[in-house]
């Protein structure tokens, strides 16, 4: 992130107390709420991509969600309560990566194994009845003279089990090296859930797991036969086998308590619900909106398809451009409810440049690989970046100001020859400078409507 050091101080004090919290004695750390935040700043200047980034950071279950796309209870639309089964969901993939990735070796020889059956059905019932290997046959025949059935082992099943051991680690050999990627086998696919169970549920409510679970048993899995290439195989064996080997109990317990301790919730567009006191007559709507959230932020129990979620310790972030009205248009208890406020500071050109050069996926970087993709090297000297980022500033001080945004226009305007004849230039380096960028954006410096800037 560049820039706007307040809010990222803000969300990192936040971020802190929490790892603080921890540390103290649970029935003290109850008591500590996470102070909310409201982000107040024009459109492209990074609100969103600050709660975003920390989010990922820390690993916490993160959603974004519109104020406006919410309606007061009782009317056509979504609930504020979905934005916190949006962030269970979140969670519970989130976790579920992480439980997969400790089974993940063992889901891959589980499936290794299951693909060599289909390939190589044992021949002998031997071949798991008397040991995985010939060394284990061998000692197994030395050590007792009896099978469990108390009969001698017979040598000629033995031998028929070692040959068969022989030619499964041959064909998992093969396997390995590539060498079966043409061959295909017959795959028994578990068919999807009935679309019935979720036409159970009403409109914004789930299932929970144990009852979607239960419904699924009395009906049973459905199966259906299909030919599949040996790579594609594997590929669904070990997902069955991630799927077996992660215990979904433990998964939705962990998941509730990740999102209830860091969740983090982003509502954009909360200018939006927010009424001036000017404005004549009520705004049910608005107002409807801002009452129904703030039983989630102070703290109440949500019904989810998992299990209920207490949402006393999840920091919420607000953010808004209040160009129109101010933070003081919101209902008082709802403003009392985001104690913490941080005004989010105009892109200068400066900022414009560092966005264009110093990120990890900077936009400089992705359009240089982009274009590498059609054996095009492309290179922006210091005063190509800076015409650039000029022109940007300049364009968002003449028109509307979408901050960062606006680079993207200027930069598919600037390369939109390369871009759309890169299969058939036969110059493969080029170099962006300040003359070039003049000359791309020459009818449009001429133009002061710049009407083909606006996105």
């Amino acid at each position: 992130m560049v820039g706007q050091t307040g809010a990222k101080r803000a969300v990192a004090v936040a971020l802190r107390n929490r790892a603080r919290r921890t540390h103290i004695e649970p029935e003290l750390a109850d008591e500590i709420a996470p102070k909310n935040i409201i982000m107040i700043g024009p459109t492209g200047v990074g609100k969103t991509e600050i709660a975003r980034r920390l989010a990922r950071l820390s690993r916490s279950p993160f959603v974004k969600v519109e104020a406006s796309k919410f309606t007061e209870v009782g009317y056509v639309g979504r609930d504020v309560e979905s934005m916190v089964r949006d962030l269970v969901d979140v969670s519970v993939e989130i976790l579920r990566e992480e439980l997969i990735e400790e089974v993940r070796e063992q889901a891959d020889l589980n499936a290794e194994e299951r693909l060599l059956d289909l390939l190589l059905p044992p021949q002998a019932p031997n071949l798991v009845q008397y040991g995985a290997d010939e060394r284990s046959l061998d000692e197994r025949n030395a050590a007792s003279s009896e099978d469990p059935e108390g009969g001698v082992l017979p040598e000629r099943d033995i031998e028929d089990a070692k040959r068969v051991r022989r030619a499964r680690e041959k064909l998992r050999r093969r396997l390995h090296r590539g060498d079966l990627g043409e061959r295909s086998v017959e795959v028994e696919v578990r068919e999807p859930p009935a679309p019935f169970l979720e036409a159970l549920s009403g409109p914004g409510d789930d299932l929970d797991t144990n009852t979607a679970e239960m419904l699924r048993g009395v009906f049973g899995p459905r199966y259906r036969k299909t030919e599949m290439l040996v790579p594609q195989a594997l590929d669904y064996f070990v997902q069955e086998e991630e799927d077996r080997l992660v215990d979904r109990r433990q998964l939705s317990r962990l998941a509730l308590e990740r999102a209830e301790d860091h969740g983090i919730i982003f509502i954009d567009e909360l200018d939006k619900v927010a009424s001036p006191n000017d404005s004549p007559g009520p705004d049910v709507s608005r107002e409807g909106v801002q009452r129904d959230l703030l039983p989630l932020l102070d703290g109440s129990s949500v019904t989810t398809r998992y299990g209920a979620l207490r949402t006393d310790h999840i920091l919420y972030i607000g953010a808004g451009a209040f160009q129109e009205n101010r933070p003081s248009d919101l209902i008082p208890e709802l403003q009392g409810r985001f104690p913490l406020r941080v005004e989010l500071d105009p892109l200068s050109v400066e900022d414009f440049e560092r966005i264009l050069t110093e990120p990890e996926g900077a936009l400089l970087k992705q359009y240089e690989a982009l274009l590498a993709t059609e054996g095009l090297s492309v290179s922006f000297r210091e005063d190509g970046i800076r015409e650039i980022a000029d022109m940007a500033a300049q364009v968002n001080e003449r028109m509307e100001d979408i901050g960062a945004r606006r680079l993207h226009t200027i930069l598919e305007k600037v390369l939109e020859d390369l871009l759309f004849d890169a299969p058939e230039l036969e110059e493969k380096n080029w170099t962006i400078d300040k003359e070039y960028v003049v000359r791309m954006l020459d009818g449009i410096l001429e133009d002061e409507d710049l009407s083909r800037f606006i996105l």
